[in-house]
């Protein structure tokens, strides 16, 4: 066995008896890479990818690209920095599962949340429901990086109509600041409530989330206002 060999072992035997908490980000860093690069010392590289991207979330955020821009990261290691959070967004989601009516702003922020992990640009998502409060479906309905989310209201009302939605809950994501209505949000949330009241669908809320925080448009009043 080379040194490496015993070192690995050892950082393994160490997670196994006691996880991850005692580890530095460096040596969890290190460890998983393991998995992906087998004969050769990752300490190195798990410096060089915390130097490059500043911190553990920095790395797991970096695209393929980006990662393989660092010296000694190739397609697997690359691959496998990328898969996990998306692993764990996936786990995140699957919990969603067994809610299966939306009855307040805080069921709504419990299923709509793990849909926006990781995600680094503005997501626009549409939750339907029928008549009993149950999830029809929940539908990315648009996708922006810099000016912000591109979405069309007549597209989110066709597709209102064709899963018979009796109401419909929408979010979105402000990837780099607070989950404050802007007056962009404002302005599009008058426009689809409008639209889809002249339908005959019920629009419930707009949730702005920002990381593991969101607040409810509805709880705040806003969408009172909006009625004619």
């Amino acid at each position: 066995m080379g040194i490496h060999e015993g070192h690995r072992e050892r950082i393994k035997e160490s997670f196994l008896a006691y996880g991850l908490e005692p580890m530095s980000d460096v040596s969890a860093l290190e460890f998983l890479l393991f998995y992906a690069i087998p004969r050769r010392d990752t300490n190195e590289l798990a410096h060089a990818l915390l130097d490059q991207f500043g911190s553990l979330d920095g790395v797991f955020h970096a695209s393929v690209e980006e990662l393989k821009a660092v010296p000694g990261i190739g397609d697997h290691a690359a691959t496998l920095l990328t898969l996990v959070p998306q692993i764990m967004k996936k786990a995140a989601v699957a919990k969603t599962r067994e809610i299966v009516q939306i009855r307040s702003s805080a069921e709504a922020g419990a299923f709509l949340l793990p849909r926006f992990l990781n995600e680094q640009d503005e997501v626009l998502l549409m939750l339907c429901l029928d008549a009993r409060k149950a999830v029809i479906c929940c539908c990315e309905m648009g996708r922006g990086v810099v000016n912000g989310v591109e979405a069309s209201v007549r597209r989110m009302v066709e597709k209102a109509l064709k899963v018979k939605a009796s109401s419909v809950i929408v979010a979105h994501n402000h990837p780099s600041g607070f989950a404050i209505p802007s007056r962009e949000d404002d302005v599009f949330t008058r426009n689809l409530y409008s639209s889809l009241s002249a339908v005959g669908v019920r629009f419930v809320d707009h949730i702005i989330v920002a990381g593991d925080d969101y607040v409810s448009m509805a709880d705040t009043g806003m969408l009172a206002l909006y009625r004619f």
